[in-house]
This record gives structure tokens, C-alpha cells and sequence, in this order.
């Protein structure tokens, strides 16, 4: 990880004198960390800091991981299935037990938010870096959560909220509640589960899947309803509670910029809010915490309308460290993470409301394995290459390494990247070309189209408003290859042994000579948009490129380990290179893309089932569901298979009308591009009439 805003601890500027800044030594000498990827290693590096022992905890799909790596020391939970290792509340107090940790941090998502593990750590003697039980329980039901904060004063969104709700029920209500409507799961979060919905008759199979799907990533099925709020914001506050009754805010992010309400970028401060709006829904956080005597670091949700700043909702409070919390440290100076761990050992905050203030401008874009380009679908591979940036006002929280596996077991988010300046436009600025240098060759991401987001009009200006993302999705295209096709050719001859001494072997360049005729190296590359025959003559510091349609271009290489300098026709461009099983992997101030060698077809056609549509998997992942059976008759549209990647689920629909023949079962996993179900059309005869005369 690269943090070049001097330690996390004391963040882009030293803490006010009012602020008690960091002290002797906390009582606790080991923490275990019971979550994985990015927030564990940002864990880990603050309790390093603090010259806290650090217990990493691991699964089997992430023996080798970056976190595992970091820790002191590390223990193994189990198997890939969050069930078995990171979800398994008595393999984690034993491996907290076993390695003498007196606390346990969470991070967040996995048992962050279990009020059960939050008890356990307390029957076992474990300090628990996190709320009581109790508010975990309270806020962990949404529907309960609203009730407890609606007590208080606390604004909530019109709608019906009352456990056990039925789905008959909930149609019913959302009539009185007017469309449109959000449908939301009363446990969890991340967007896992909820359903916009604007027609009245989309209702009931919204309902359908949002159970399944909740049931699924939380265990609990329990929905309600609210009112959708038009042209909403999503503004959440961020709060510190001590065990000597003190609760502070530390301000506001806006969290608008998301995608099915799953956050890609947020910001503090927000761009909203002025300062009277700002010490309301401030105030309005802390009076949740109140609620609920909440001790520790959370963060409460507010649904803000852009037409009326003013008036904002209370949505959710989130009993655990958020995800963007880094935008925060960077405006406030304060590590959150040690905070967490100074109040778990009954430390006063020793500052009040008017000691916090807000300094420059802090954003922070997610790192996905995704597909922008096809319809974000979740990705994965083996990271062959990384970059990661650096610099002045430049913070990247990672899991990442090279030789790293991405898999389709957890959540997709690989890194963050943060900007922080003065004011917003420059830290905008700063973050654009942090995500310029950022690269993860081998899985394919969504930083490209993060870049796209941050050069829209309306995110410059601050017009902002949580289905922005959505409406600018479609118009995001991926760059085509074009001259990277030239440059990818250069690359692949030079990475599979073009030589570099001042003496090669005439016979080994491959520079087209021949009795005769030149006879160039050539190869045939697939890239997002086209296919090519590309034919190599010269040496890498002087060669040509040619392609099928006549084409011909300059081509001047320079390696130097991972990173190339090419010349395509007098045009220079660093670029971060790597091969991996055939694929070639780039990035360069354009982004990133993957190109791969292809392999005349043969000559031999198998036409065994030539005029049938094949359904394929998008991504690797598992079938948790098959909505049709074999042998069914089916139309255009009608749902076949449901596959789950990363807590996501992707209906899979029959793309023409024919008969059913499914190739795989509920709970089978599958690979990108792996043959799901054939839809076989009607024969020829299928319209005549069936031959009933006697033998």
C-alpha cells in the first residue's frame, strides 16, 4: 500500500492543538483481525503503527493473500465458503484465543455487524473493537432503527417499516406509500437486496428476488418498504462515540456516486450542504448514536433530496468503520482506526464538537473486478501486473500483490485510491491521474470507466444524485484497441525473447530475413473490438508492423522488466506489460486492456448443434437457481438459469424460442463463457399434425 500523505495516523495535516493527539501506548499488545482484503491491511498498518501485535485470519482461497502477508502472525479459518472460515463466530474466538489477541477488529462487512459475534467476543473475555450488542441489534434492523431514531427527533423516510411484513402485505402498503417505491432488506446492506421499483405490477417479483437475494448474503429475508426520493443524494455522517457519554461528528461524505446502490465514489465534504444544513444533520447523527448509547465509530445514513437540501431522512446507520472512511481521516487529521481501538480501552476522546474542523477536499474511487464494458459484470484472474500511485495528496488503501488471486468467493472490491487537495477541483484533478498510473494487469476492472465518471459535466460541477452513475452507464465505451493492436504485437515478440545484447544471434531476430523473400513473425490478436493478423519485420529498435488490410506502421520497443517504451509512427507511450497463459496485459495513460492470441480455426466444423442458441455464464461464479426445466418448452425472455458472483445475482433469459436442454444444476460453479442451457428451436414439422391412424 502507498500512502504519501505522511502516516494514517495523523492524516494530510497535524491534529489542532485542541485535539488530543495520539498518547502512551493502548492496554492491548494483540488484535486480531477478523475480515480479509484491503480494510485488514489498512488495519494492520495503523496497529503497526501503534505498536500493536497484529493476528491475521485466513481462509483457504486466500493463503497467500496481501493480509496474511502483512500480520504478525496468521491463523486459518477454514475453506473459501465465507460460512466455513469468515463467518464462523467459533473459529474466530478460537484463533483469537489460540494467538492470545485480547481484542478483535472487524473491519467491515463479514461479522462487523453481528450482534451475536459482538456478544461471543464479550462471553470470551475479548474486547470487541466495535458497538454493544445491543445497538448493533437495534441498528442491524432497519426497520427497528427506525423506530428507535424516530423517538429522537430524528427525520425518517415516509413508508411501512414492521417486522414480518408479507409480500401481499407490502403491496398493499406501498399504494398508500405511492410509486415509486424502494423495496429494502431489514438486515444487511451494500445495496444486496433492494429493489427500485416504479410500476405497480413489477412489485411481486421484486419481492421474490430481494428475499432470495437477502436470505442469501444475510440469513434474513425480512423486507419493507419506503418512499423513493426524487433526484435523491446520499449523504451519511460520520461519528465518534467514547464510553464517558461523548458522541461527536466529524462531518459529512457524499456517497451519490453509486451503481445499484453499491458506492464507486465518495467525497468529503459534501458539495451540498452549507454550514447551518451541515451542523443539522450533524447534530441528527449524533442524537442516533444517543439512541442507542452507541459507543465507538459509525456512520449514519441520510437520504437528501437535490432539489431541497434542506430537508434530509434518516436511512440506516452503519454500527461499524465504512468503507470511505479515508476521505474523512484526510479532512479531520484523525485515524479512525486508532480511535476505535483507544475508546475499546476506555479512553475519553478528550475534544469536543467545536475542537473538529473540515480542511481541503478528500475523494476516494473503489476499485472493482468488473466488466464496464459488459454491463459490469463481476471479473477475476491472477493479478500479473500492478501499479499502484504515489505522490503528493495520494492515499491507495489495497489488498493487492502480484501473483494475487481474484476469485468469485468474496466481495469484488480491490482497492481504493484517494485524492486530497485544497479545494474539490483539485483533488478531482489529483484523483483522475491517480487512476491514470493505478493498473491491476491480469483482471479486468472498472478503473477506465471511473476515469469516464470524473470527466462528466455534472460530477465537476457537483450536480449530483444517486442514479447519475446509472444514467451515464450506457454511454461509457470502452477505447478500442486500434494502435494498441500494433503495440501488443511489439510487446508479445518482446516479451517471448526478442534479444537485447549488443551481439545477438542474426539467426534469432526475427527482422523478415530470408533467401528470397522477407518472412515476417506474425501474430493474430483478439482485442475489445477487432481481430488482426499483425506481421512483425525488423528488430525491437527498428521494426514494422503490418496488418491484413494492407496497413502498415513504425514500431520502436524498449523493455526494461515489466515496463515498455514503444514508438508506434513517432508517438511515444510508457506502458506497464505482463503475459499471462497467451493474454497480454497493458496499460498506459489510455487505460488498461487485455488482448489475447488467437489460433487459426480449424478446418473440421462440428455442426452437431448448429441453429440452437446457447446460453453462457458472464462470469465465473455458482447457479443458485434454474427457473426452467429440461425438456420446457420456452419464449424469448423467459428466465432460465440465476448465477451468483460475488453476493450478486444475474438472471439469464432465453435469448430465442425453442425447447430447454439445461447443462448444469442449482449449486453447480461455472466459468466465464461456460455453456449453461441450449435453447433448441422447433423443427421443421413441429406445426404439422401427428400421424393418429391405425397401424
Amino acid at each position: 500500500m502507498t500512502d504519501t500523505i505522511e502516516s494514517a495516523t495523523t492524516g494530510p495535516r497535524a491534529a489542532t492543538s485542541a485535539v488530543k493527539a495520539p498518547g502512551e501506548r493502548p492496554e492491548f499488545d494483540t488484535v486480531l483481525v477478523a475480515n480479509r482484503g484491503e480494510i485488514a491491511v489498512r488495519v494492520i498498518r495503523t496497529l503497526r503503527q501503534m505498536g500493536v501485535r497484529s493476528v491475521a485470519v485466513f481462509s483457504d482461497a486466500d493463503a497467500d493473500a496481501r493480509h496474511v502477508r502483512d500480520a504478525d502472525t496468521a491463523v486459518r479459518l477454514g475453506p473459501a465458503e465465507a460460512r466455513e472460515s469468515y463467518l464462523n463466530i467459533d473459529k474466530v474466538i478460537a484463533a483469537a484465543r489460540a494467538t492470545g489477541a485480547q481484542a478483535i477488529h472487524p473491519g467491515y462487512g463479514f461479522l462487523s455487524e453481528n450482534a451475536a459475534f459482538a456478544g461471543a467476543c464479550a462471553a470470551a473475555g475479548i474486547a470487541f473493537l466495535g458497538p454493544s450488542a445491543h445497538a448493533i441489534e437495534v441498528m442491524g434492523d432497519k426497520i427497528t432503527a427506525k423506530n428507535a431514531v424516530a423517538e429522537f427527533g430524528v427525520p425518517v423516510v415516509p413508508g411501512v417499516a414492521r417486522p414480518g411484513l408479507s409480500d401481499d402485505e407490502l403491496v398493499a402498503a406501498a399504494e398508500d406509500i405511492g410509486y415509486p417505491v424502494l423495496v429494502k432488506p431489514s438486515a444487511g446492506g451494500g445495496g444486496k437486496g433492494m429493489r427500485l421499483v416504479e410500476d405497480p405490477t413489477d412489485l411481486p417479483a421484486a419481492l421474490v428476488s430481494a428475499r432470495r437475494e437477502a436470505a442469501s448474503a444475510f440469513g434474513d429475508d425480512t423486507l419493507f418498504l419506503e418512499r423513493f426520493v426524487l433526484r435523491p443524494r446520499h449523504i451519511e455522517v460520520q461519528i465518534l462515540a467514547d464510553t464517558h457519554g461523548n458522541v461527536v461528528h466529524l462531518g459529512e461524505r457524499e456517497c451519490s456516486l453509486q451503481r445499484r446502490h453499491q458506492k464507486v465514489v465518495e467525497e468529503a465534504p459534501s458539495p451540498l450542504l452549507d454550514a447551518a444544513t451541515r451542523a443539522r444533520i450533524g447534530a441528527a447523527a449524533c442524537d442516533t448514536a444517543r439512541s442507542v448509547d452507541y459507543v465507538g465509530a459509525g456512520t449514519v445514513e441520510f437520504i437528501v433530496s437535490a432539489d431541497r437540501p434542506d430537508e434530509f431522512f434518516f436511512m440506516e446507520m452503519n454500527t461499524r468503520l465504512q468503507v470511505e472512511h479515508p476521505v474523512t481521516e484526510l479532512v479531520t487529521g484523525l485515524d479512525l482506526v486508532e480511535w476505535q481501538v483507544r475508546i475499546a480501552t476506555g479512553e475519553p476522546l478528550g475534544f469536543v464538537q467545536d475542537d473538529i474542523t473540515l480542511t481541503g477536499h478528500a475523494i476516494e474511487a473503489r476499485v472493482y473486478a468488473e466488466d464496464p464494458g459488459r454491463g459490469f459484470l463481476p471479473t477475476g484472474g491472477t493479478v500479473v501486473g500492478l501499479a499502484e500511485p504515489s505522490g503528493p495528496g495520494v492515499r491507495v488503501d489495497s489488498g493487492l500483490r502480484i501473483g494475487g488471486i481474484v476469485g468469485s468467493d468474496y466481495d469484488p472490491m480491490l482497492a481504493k485510491v484517494i485524492a486530497f487537495a485544497d479545494d474539490r477541483a483539485t483533488a478531482l484533478g489529483r484523483l483522475d491521474r491517480a487512476l491514470a498510473g493505478t493498473a491491476v494487469l491480469g483482471v479486468v476492472t472498472n478503473i477506465e470507466f471511473v476515469r469516464f465518471l470524473l470527466a462528466d459535466p455534472d460530477v465537476a460541477a457537483g450536480r449530483l444524485d444517486t442514479g447519475l452513475l446509472d444514467r451515464r452507464a450506457d454511454d461509457f465505451v470502452p477505447a478500442p484497441p486500434s494502435d494498441r493492436m500494433v503495440l501488443a504485437a511489439g510487446a508479445h515478440h518482446w516479451l517471448a525473447g526478442w534479444p537485447t545484447g549488443a551481439s545477438p544471434d542474426p539467426w534469432e531476430v526475427p527482422d523478415g530475413w530470408r533467401v528470397g523473400c522477407p518472412a515476417p513473425t506474425g501474430v493474430r490478436l483478439a482485442g475489445q473490438s477487432r481481430t488482426d493478423h499483425v506481421r512483425i519485420t525488423g528488430t525491437p529498435s527498428a521494426a514494422v508492423a503490418r496488418f491484413d488490410d494492407g496497413a502498415e506502421h513504425t514500431l520502436i520497443v524498449d523493455a526494461d522488466g515489466a515496463e515498455l517504451t514503444a514508438v508506434i509512427d513517432g508517438v511515444r507511450e510508457r506502458y506497464l506489460v505482463a503475459v499471462c497463459d497467451g493474454d497480454i496485459w497493458m496499460t498506459g495513460s489510455d487505460g488498461t486492456w487485455m488482448l489475447r492470441q488467437v489460433r487459426e480455426a480449424s478446418i473440421r466444423v462440428d455442426d452437431a448443434h448448429a441453429g440452437e442458441a446457447e446460453i453462457t455464464s458472464p462470469m465465473p461464479g455458482s447457479v443458485i437457481a434454474v427457473a426452467a426445466r429440461d425438456g420446457q418448452t420456452v419464449a424469448v425472455g423467459d428466465r432460465i438459469v440465476v448465477v451468483e458472483a460475488m453476493k450478486m445475482e444475474h438472471a439469464l433469459t432465453a435469448p430465442a424460442a425453442g425447447t430447454v436442454e439445461l447443462l448444469v444444476s442449482a449449486g453447480d460453479q461455472v466459468k466465464v463463457d461456460q455453456v449453461l442451457a441450449r435453447i433448441v428451436p422447433p423443427s421443421a414439422d413441429a406445426g404439422t399434425e401427428p400421424d393418429t391412424s391405425a397401424s
